[in-house]
């Protein structure tokens, strides 16, 4: 298995200074690049390995090649001063607009890298938000897509305004727990792969410096994805997925309570993909990449990646 690289790509001009942290696993093939989700960073997601195998492996198995990064205030990534100030003194962090910056900035590097190459987003959850800001603007620069548990739109009232919940939270290995199985059907076998997360909690934890000594142990997150679910929910999804033209991948598990039947309808209806496509992997919910079900979800990915356009 082909270990991963880390490459440190600086983002320059006034208050959007950073530095990102990307992985690399090197491969032939087209480029993928993963987009994480709203809670944890790639080293816990695409790159986290279960039984010495990670989705990444999966996918350069497959002869991708393989590309991850941590958005600004995650995992190896710049940490905002506003995530050292009170939650309150300032507005949600990293919001969809700011996230798709990023993801420009990463896509470039690899594009400058592989000759103006496409590259390929597969997205998870709050991802694919971040990821159809970019991908409504960059029609040239992408290939094909996935949305792994995507955001929809619904027309929920009475959610709190989406730009005053604080710039960051913090989340314990005991509050990501609750989240992965509360769509679990009550009496069905854990379908996590670590029921406990014995050994992902305490990695989980690692990602951020500092971690360990707030009571409970957690790790501080920012807020700008949690607030733009909450827009998506309310009526206002942070993208026109009628600019997106790529052709479209939905995997979703068949119990995720965040992706539904209606919220993938909406999407479809939407996007202006010529080519559009909707997996179900049965027992599996909105951490399918964490569970037993997925093999099914990293055999539909590498699948739909590897079709060719009709010529």
């Amino acid at each position: 298995m082909v270990e991963s690289l880390e490459i440190r790509l600086e983002l320059t001009g006034g208050a959007d200074a950073a530095t990102l942290l990307m992985r690399h696993w090197p491969g032939g093939g087209d480029p993928v690049l993963y987009v994480h989700g709203a809670t944890f960073p790639s080293a816990m997601s695409v790159g986290y390995r279960f039984d010495g195998r990670s989705w990444a492996d999966h996918l350069h198995g497959a002869g991708f090649d393989v590309w991850a990064f941590d958005f600004v205030g995650f995992g190896g990534s710049t940490r905002p001063a506003a995530m050292s100030a009170p939650a309150a003194a300032a507005p949600p962090i990293g919001r969809a607009a700011d996230a798709a910056r990023q993801i420009d900035a990463v896509v470039e590097y690899i594009r400058r890298l592989r000759g103006g190459a496409r590259v390929h987003i597969v997205a998870h959850s709050w991802g694919s938000v971040a990821a159809g800001a970019y991908a409504s603007d960059h029609a040239d620069a992408i290939g094909r897509l996935v949305w792994f548990g995507p955001f929809a739109q619904r027309q929920i009232q009475g959610l709190p305004p989406a730009d005053r919940i604080g710039a960051w939270r913090d989340l314990s290995v005991a509050d990501q727990w609750k989240r992965f199985v509360e769509d679990v059907p009550a009496g069905h076998a854990p379908v996590l792969i670590e029921p406990e997360l014995g050994m992902w909690g305490p990695a989980y934890l690692a990602t951020e410096p500092g971690a360990a000594e707030r009571s409970p142990p957690a790790v501080r997150i920012p807020n700008g994805p949690q607030a733009d679910v909450i827009a998506a929910m309310s009526g206002r999804l942070p993208y026109a997925p009628d600019r997106i033209v790529a052709p479209l991948l939905v995997v979703r598990g068949a119990w995720d309570s965040l992706c539904s039947d209606a919220d993938v309808d909406w999407l479809m209806s939407h996007f202006a993909s010529g080519e559009k496509a909707d997996v179900v992997i049965p027992a599996a919910t909105h951490l399918m990449h964490l569970e037993h079900g997925r093999e099914g979800l990293f055999a539909a990915t590498a699948d739909w990646l590897s079709q060719r356009e009709a010529t």
